[in-house]
């Protein structure tokens, strides 16, 4: 499989400036297309930060990527998934929601011992 395009940074930017007023809950939810390049982007961007394939983070309907360096697994469900909401994942990706408060509320899913973004969030910081 060929390697992914880096995520040039003002795309990322763009992506959740598009979706910024729904974060802050100022307006209507985005455009399909406008909420999946920002989750798309997003989580590519933590892919590149964050390498290896410890961790599965799971955003329906619009992207899963495997990052975190470590024990990789080979087949099947891996043992460590994060899986949330696309508002949610960018609310964290923004660092306007803080990932253990995120799982404690029950609007994160994380299981494994190594299912933990903290140290690689936030990823942008909304404008």
């Amino acid at each position: 499989m060929p390697p992914r395009r880096r995520v040039d940074p003002h795309e990322l930017r763009a992506a959740i400036d598009a979706v910024a007023p729904w974060l802050a809950d100022e307006g209507r939810r985005p455009a399909r297309a406008e909420t999946a390049a920002a989750v798309r982007s997003s989580l590519r961007t933590l892919e590149e930060i964050a390498p290896g394939r410890t961790v599965e983070v799971r955003v329906p309907p619009y992207a899963a990527v495997q990052c975190v360096a470590g024990p990789e697994h080979t087949r099947g469900t891996p043992p460590n998934v994060i899986e949330t909401d696309p508002r949610t994942w960018l609310l964290l990706a923004t660092g306007e929601l803080d990932f253990a408060t995120a799982v404690e509320d029950g609007r994160v899913s994380a299981s494994g011992s190594r299912a933990d973004l903290t140290a690689w969030l936030p990823l942008v910081r909304a404008s």
